[in-house]
C-alpha cells in the first residue's frame, strides 16, 4: 500500500493554473514553500511577495504559475483531495464486507495525517494542517459557482460521492447519503480546527479519537450495529 502511494503522480485540473508547477523545479518549490508559509502565517497574510522572498525568486515568477493566491490554495486543496480519493479507492478496494468498507472509509477520510510516506516535495502532513485551517477559503467566495462550473472542485465532489456510494452499499434506500458523506468529511476538518483553537466546545481532545466519534455518528444515523 505504501509503495503504491509513494509512486503516485497526482494531476490537478489544468484551468486552475497558468503553468503546471510540477513541470519545473521552481514550480515544485512554489508548492513546497507555499505550504510552509500558509502554515506559518495563514492565508490572509500570505502574499506572492512573501513567498518569493522565501524561495529566493521574483514575485512575478510566481504569477507565471498562478493568477493569484486563491488559485494556489485551490490547487493545493485539489491536490490533497486527489490524494485522499486515491487512498479511499485503493485501501477499500479489497474489502468485501460493506460495513467494514464504510468503517475503513471513515477512518481514511477523517484521521489526521501522521506520516509523510508520500515521496514528494509536498509534505502531506503539513498540507493536512493547511486544509484544517484554510480549506473553506478555497470555496467560500463569490466566484464559487463559476469556478465550480469550470471544474475546480471536481475531485472534492468525487471523494464525497465515493463515500456516498459506500454508504449506499449498506442502505440503498437512504435518501441523504450525499449529505451524510459531505457532513462527515467537513465535520472532520472542523473538529480538528476546534481541537486546536476552541477545545472547550469539542470532545475531541488528547487521547480521544475523532474517527471514533464520526464512525459512531454515521453508524447511528444508518442504524448499524457497531458489533456487526
Amino acid at each position: 500500500m505504501e509503495v503504491l502511494l509513494s509512486n503516485l503522480k497526482i494531476s490537478v485540473q489544468e484551468t486552475i493554473y497558468n503553468k503546471d508547477p510540477e513541470s519545473s523545479n521552481l514550480g515544485r518549490r512554489i508548492l513546497e514553500h507555499s505550504i510552509d508559509l500558509l502554515n506559518e502565517i495563514g492565508f490572509e497574510a500570505f502574499t506572492f511577495k512573501k513567498l518569493g522572498e522565501k524561495i529566493g525568486s521574483n514575485e512575478s515568477s510566481i504569477y507565471r504559475y498562478f493568477d493569484n493566491k486563491h488559485k494556489l490554495l485551490v490547487y493545493l486543496s485539489s491536490w490533497y483531495w486527489t490524494w485522499m480519493e486515491y487512498r479511499l479507492v485503493v485501501e477499500t478496494y479489497s474489502i468485501n464486507n460493506p460495513i467494514e468498507k464504510l468503517r475503513k472509509a471513515i477512518e481514511i477520510t477523517t484521521n489526521p495525517t501522521k506520516g509523510n510516506t508520500f515521496k514528494s516535495h509536498i509534505d502531506v502532513v503539513k498540507l493536512n494542517q493547511v486544509m484544517i485551517s484554510e480549506s473553506p477559503k478555497s470555496f467560500l467566495t463569490k466566484e464559487v459557482d463559476k469556478e465550480n462550473r469550470e471544474g475546480y472542485f471536481n475531485v472534492y465532489k468525487r471523494l464525497i460521492n465515493g463515500l456516498k456510494n459506500i454508504i449506499l452499499e449498506i442502505l440503498p434506500e437512504y435518501d441523504y447519503a450525499a449529505s451524510l458523506a459531505s457532513t462527515t468529511i467537513e465535520t472532520s476538518l472542523h473538529q480538528h480546527f476546534l481541537k486546536d483553537h476552541f477545545p472547550g466546545i469539542t470532545d475531541y481532545k488528547k487521547g480521544k479519537s475523532l474517527t471514533q466519534f464520526l464512525t459512531d455518528m454515521v453508524f447511528r444515523t444508518l442504524n448499524i450495529d457497531e458489533n456487526e
